[in-house]
Formats: structure tokens, C-alpha cells, sequence
């Protein structure tokens, strides 16, 4: 295994560690790996068409977003993946995965992954899997090959995440309803009457709250003084000598005026 990796540099041109960030080992024959925490910028890794049945080399790869794993005999991955956040493509299709429950919890710390292939798997065959993979990993866009519409997600809330639902179901306008309309307005119950509002007054609002003044003055005075005040103060410079002037004088220079600016 060591000398497959080595080789696999040298044919890269690759001396140090910390520039490795694919490895392509694929179709190795191999039936377990090398840990390769030394690879600590490791981005992408191909490990597809092997024989592992585990996978136990990824303890410090953190920075990793793209995994190939399919076409191997992995028969469990818990507790080996899930410390992988950044993963955004992770591929898993053909392998012997089982307990459906106990691999979508791997899953439910990566946030950006959008890309998982868990087909030919007998997980795969469990009832709810599809969705229950939606519900775990809202961050899917892609699952089996086959694309994760709303549909599917609106599905996967009110069947996983009932309490939610509930609520955002008595979400109405913004605010919080206690149940339809019906509870507040039995069919049998009379409303009261709406107030009858002459039509003359309809839309003349602005006149009833602002009665028109005896000339224009008047009006401009009384607008000014519902304006709210604003108030800022300046420094006088023009009256300060210059650096230059400063060095030479022998006495003191007084403190910059204060202006104060007043507007409505």
C-alpha cells in the first residue's frame, strides 16, 4: 500500500505531504488502507473498486469534500465518516451497507453534502430510506442518481418532523393562530355590523387630520415644527495656525470653535 501512494507521488512529482490533495487509488486489489492523516490537505480520495469491507484510515482528513468508496465490500461505516463535515460528494453505491438507521446517522453532520449514492446496497431496499436520508441530510440535492425535489422534502418533514409541522401548520400572516377561523366565527354566532362610513369621507383623511391655514406662511410654520430636530456641531479650523506657523510662534494658540448647526 505504501509503495502504491509512493509511486503514485513520484509519478506526480509530488514531495511534500502537504501538497497532496487527490489521491487516485482505485483498482489496487486492496483489502484494507494505510491511515493518512499525513495527508492533511487531502480534498479528494478514490478508493472505489477495491475489496475493503472497512474503511479505517480517515481519522484526520477533515478537509475533505470529495470520497469515492463505491464497488468495495464495506459492511458497516458507523463511527468512521461522520467527523467528515466538509464532504460534499460521497459516494457508497455497491457495497454490502446494512441498518438503515445507524448509516443515515453518519450522514447528519455533513451540511454541505449535496451528492450521496447509496444504491445496490441492502440499506437501499429498507422501507422509508429515501426519505429518511432526505430528512437526515437537508443539504442533498442529489440521492441515487435521481434529484431531491420539494416534493420529496415537504414529504420527509411531515413524516420525520411531525411536532414541527404541527406548529408551521398554525403559522398564518406571520403570526401564531390558535386554530381556524371556525373556533373564533361558529357558523351560528352573529357578527357584529360593520360601521356604515359615508362615501364623502372616504379618502379625505389628510384634510381631517391637516385643516388647510389662512396663507402659505402660516401652512410652512406649522409643517417645520413637526419636523423632528437635528442637531450636529463643527470645529472652526480657519481660526488654527498651520504646523509651520505653530514652530514659530512663542505663544499659545487658542482651541478650535465649537459651531453648533440647528435644522427642522
Amino acid at each position: 500500500m505504501n509503495e502504491a501512494i509512493k509511486s503514485l507521488l513520484e509519478k506526480c512529482g509530488i514531495k511534500k505531504d502537504k501538497d497532496v490533495e487527490e489521491l487516485y487509488l482505485s483498482n489496487q486489489d486492496l483489502s484494507e488502507v494505510v491511515d493518512l492523516t499525513r495527508f492533511k490537505f487531502l480534498k479528494i480520495l478514490w478508493l472505489n473498486a477495491n475489496k475493503l469491507r472497512s474503511i479505517n484510515c480517515l481519522t484526520n482528513n477533515f478537509l475533505l469534500k470529495e470520497l469515492h468508496l463505491e464497488n468495495n465490500q464495506l459492511t458497516t461505516i458507523c463511527g468512521k465518516l461522520r467527523h467528515l463535515t466538509c464532504l460534499e460528494v460521497l459516494m457508497l453505491h455497491n457495497n454490502q451497507l446494512t441498518k438503515l438507521e445507524r448509516v443515515a446517522k453518519e450522514f447528519n453532520k455533513m451540511q454541505t453534502l449535496h451528492t450521496l449514492n447509496l444504491f445496490d446496497n441492502p440499506v437501499s431496499q429498507e422501507p422509508g430510506y429515501r426519505l429518511l436520508l432526505i430528512h437526515t441530510v437537508p443539504s442533498l440535492k442529489l440521492l441515487d442518481r435521481q434529484e431531491v425535489g420539494k416534493t420529496e422534502t415537504d414529504q420527509a418533514r411531515r413524516v420525520y418532523d411531525q411536532e414541527q409541522e404541527k406548529i408551521r401548520e398554525t403559522i398564518a400572516f406571520g403570526r401564531r393562530s390558535e386554530g381556524p377561523p371556525e373556533l373564533y366565527y361558529p357558523p351560528g354566532l352573529e357578527r357584529s355590523r360593520t360601521t356604515d362610513i359615508e362615501s364623502k369621507h372616504i379618502g379625505n383623511s389628510y384634510l381631517r387630520d391637516n385643516p388647510p391655514y389662512d396663507n402659505t406662511e402660516e401652512a410652512v410654520n406649522a409643517r417645520r415644527l413637526k419636523k423632528s430636530v437635528t442637531v450636529f456641531t463643527t470645529f472652526d479650523w480657519s481660526k488654527i495656525p498651520r504646523y509651520e506657523e505653530r514652530r514659530q510662534m512663542d505663544k499659545p494658540f487658542d482651541s478650535p470653535e465649537i459651531i453648533t448647526h440647528v435644522y427642522r
